[in-house]
């Protein structure tokens, strides 16, 4: 059986859990890997071993140990949600799926900033997942504020077998029919 791994790339609150979600009840033998659930599982029973700045590693490491797990222990297809907005980081993770037999998918999230604005002033999210910042519009400020200079580059169609954008909610149903109907061929 071939299988894919689809790697969400965006800001926060742009669409990338609603669709990981979605893609998740549609596409058989699925799993979503949210490493915002590894962030609020570490802050609400780890809290001593988080970082006070700096890189959240024990985050990464959960993370990739449930990876690991899917990948060497079940037959899912992985649904990869989080920014993956760093393009050594992405580059990185997509050789290693590859390395294992997978084929790749981005979902590059590329909603307008206005949009973004609107949707985290009227978020309902848990603040919870949040380390170093108190509110998902200081997350979206120091976002904005990311450069080439710090790897965050959007992604290309040469990272991965194949790559869609969405630029707005509207997409997110065509993609995901699109997805199904590359895996079931």
């Amino acid at each position: 059986m071939k299988r894919f791994v689809i790697m969400t790339v965006g800001k926060t609150h742009s669409g990338k859990t609603t669709f990981a979600k979605a893609l998740e009840k549609e596409l058989a033998n699925s799993v979503v890997i949210d490493q915002d659930n590894q962030a609020e599982f570490l802050q609400t029973n780890y809290q001593s071993l988080l970082p006070k700045q700096g890189q959240n590693m024990i985050k990464y490491a959960l993370t990739q140990t449930i990876v690991d797990y899917a990948v060497n222990q079940t037959k899912c297809h992985i649904i990869l949600c989080n920014s993956n907005r760093n393009k050594r980081g992405r580059l990185n993770r997509l050789s290693y799926f590859r390395s294992v037999g997978f084929t790749t998918i981005i979902v590059n999230f590329d909603i307008s900033e206005d949009t973004l604005y609107e949707r985290v002033e009227k978020s309902q999210r848990n603040t919870r997942v949040l380390r170093t910042v108190s509110t998902f519009k200081d997350v979206l400020i120091r976002q904005q504020n990311e450069t080439e200079k710090d790897d965050v580059i959007g992604p290309t169609a040469s990272e991965a077998d194949y790559l869609f954008i969405v630029n707005n909610s509207d997409e997110v149903p065509s993609i995901i029919s699109e997805i199904i109907n590359r895996v079931q061929r």
